[in-house]
C-alpha cells in the first residue's frame, strides 16, 4: 500500500463502511466503529493522517499518526 494520501474511512455505496488507502478499498465494515478502529490501527501502522467521514460525506474528524506538518500551537 502507497503511505501518500491517508487512509479515509467513508460510506460505501452498497451499505456499510469502508476505508480507502489511495484508492485501494479495505472492508468492508459494519458498524462504522469497527471501519473507524480499523481504519485508525492501519493509518498507525502506515504512520499516516487518519480522515472520518459522516454518511453524507462530510469529514467529520482527522487524526495524525506520522509526522504531522502542521502541528497543533498551543494557546498558552
Amino acid at each position: 500500500m502507497h503511505r501518500g494520501g491517508g487512509v479515509h474511512t467513508v460510506p460505501a455505496a452498497q451499505g456499510g463502511w469502508k476505508n480507502e488507502v489511495v484508492g485501494t478499498v479495505v472492508g468492508p465494515y459494519v458498524p462504522k466503529r469497527a471501519a473507524v478502529k480499523a481504519g485508525r490501527a492501519l493509518a498507525r501502522q502506515l504512520r499516516v493522517e487518519h480522515t472520518i467521514h459522516r454518511k453524507d460525506g462530510v469529514i467529520s474528524e482527522k487524526n495524525s499518526y506520522g509526522n504531522d506538518p502542521y502541528p497543533p500551537r498551543d494557546a498558552k
